[in-house]
């Protein structure tokens, strides 16, 4: 239903609850590299870097989420074939990606933190997205 991406991912456990996240909405999880970690024995789609992702779907609607961002997730009305894209635990999305996409820059608001954890986050956007399209086809 949406497209879940996460770039350089750094943490096993939290691709892996993304991944569960993944199938449980027919959504399908894209690792943009570098991974730091194995996949080679499961089934995703990998790109070598953001632009090759983005140029393979040229005319797909990129979200992207960061801490750096004022507009809240909830505002946007998402569509099934969105890309809803994600940095690294550590350090989130490039500074260059976001100046890029500042219209397309999304949060989830929070207070007294610094960030959730990177499946936390996922769960929370992707289903308001899911919510929403559940709400159209009622």
């Amino acid at each position: 239903m949406f497209n879940i991406v996460l770039v350089e991912p750094e943490i096993p456990p939290n691709t892996g609850n993304v991944g569960r996240l993944c199938l449980s909405t027919r959504s399908t999880l894209h690792l943009v590299g570098p991974l730091g970690f194995s996949i080679d024995e499961v089934d995703v789609r990998e790109w070598s870097n953001l632009d090759e992702l983005r140029r393979a779907n040229a005319s797909a609607r990129f979200f992207y989420l960061t801490t750096k961002a004022t507009q809240p997730y909830f505002e946007k009305s998402f569509r099934p074939g969105d890309f809803l894209v994600f940095g690294r635990e550590t350090k989130g999305l490039p500074e260059r990606v976001l100046e890029e996409n500042r219209e397309s820059c999304i949060t989830i608001p929070m207070h007294g933190t610094r960030s959730l954890n990177l499946a936390t986050a996922v769960a929370i956007v992707l289903f308001e997205a899911m919510r929403q399209q559940t709400a159209l086809n009622k």
